[in-house]
């Protein structure tokens, strides 16, 4: 069975990340992994190694204990891994057929500090399949009921409505899509991506509301929006295709990975996902 992919640090944020994750997990019918990076320390002897390792394995069996009651169909298991962070959460969510990705954006825990800015986009550039990223403080109790979608004047910008969609039927939300323009001959090229986007979300039986701002700062746009209509997950691409973004994740993106109190489902453009049963 696929399993979703959680890294952890044990920080607040990636604990919420694994709760999340299981009430995604219940609507996809699916399992959930839980992962752990050892990395090599060189200032850090052997036998205060193995100490970080056992109690690495003690927690991961307590939150694992803890959250099983909760699934509906699947297992929580996990996993302690070597090597650098990203890379090796990636892999494993390749060798777990997984729909995605959950991790905390900005972990740092008395623990380790796995997830600090870098290493979390790092692994939204190089993911195989969509990225969840979640902010401390997150009310994951709260109903998902509102998603923004962004759409631009930009080839990659309607690949995301799609996986937006399949995300609001697994949850019974309501889509926004936020049309935005920075010079006003893109306006009715504006008006073409949000009619193919209506459509679709019609087709799907989707519950949609539009709005058309014009921008300045597109992150603070998007951000700004959000707050006002208290939504519960912001949709994004990286702006880039696989190649690219590997080496650059997209300057409006990462802003709002950094900045977003909300979640993030971070897609690649190239990518051709499917967050469904």
């Amino acid at each position: 069975m696929k399993a979703i992919l959680v890294g952890t640090d044990f920080s607040e944020e990636s604990l919420v990340a694994l709760e999340i994750a299981v009430d995604i997990a219940n609507k996809l019918e699916c399992d959930i992994k839980v992962v752990w990076v050892q990395r090599e320390k060189l200032l850090i002897d052997d036998a205060t190694q193995r100490v970080m390792v056992n109690l690495a394995e003690s927690k991961l069996r307590d939150m694992c204990a803890e959250h099983q009651p909760k699934m509906k169909y699947g297992t929580i298991r996990w996993e302690i891994c070597k090597g650098k962070v990203a890379p090796v959460i990636n892999r494993e969510a390749r060798h777990n057929n997984s729909p995605m990705v959950v991790i905390g954006a900005n972990g740092a825990s008395g623990f380790e500090k796995y997830w600090m800015g870098s290493t979390a986009v790092r692994i939204v550039q190089e993911a195989p399949v969509p990225v969840l990223t979640i902010r401390r403080g997150f009310d994951f109790h709260k109903p998902l009921e509102r998603i923004v979608v962004p759409l631009r004047v930009n080839i990659n910008s309607r690949q995301k409505v799609s996986p937006a969609a399949n995300m609001a039927k697994l949850f019974g939300s309501e889509i926004h899509i936020l049309g935005l323009y920075d010079d006003n001959g893109q306006q009715n090229e504006l008006q073409i991506y949000i009619k193919q986007a209506t459509d679709l979300l019609d087709r799907e039986g989707v519950p949609h509301v539009t709005e058309i701002r014009e921008y300045s700062n597109y992150s603070d746009t998007v951000l700004e929006y959000s707050e006002e209509i208290k939504a519960d997950l912001i949709v994004i691409n990286t702006e880039q295709d696989r190649i690219i973004s590997q080496l650059f994740l997209g300057t409006n993106a990462q802003q709002i990975v950094h900045n977003s109190q909300l979640p993030v489902l971070c897609i690649h453009p190239s990518d051709i996902v499917s967050i469904s049963k």
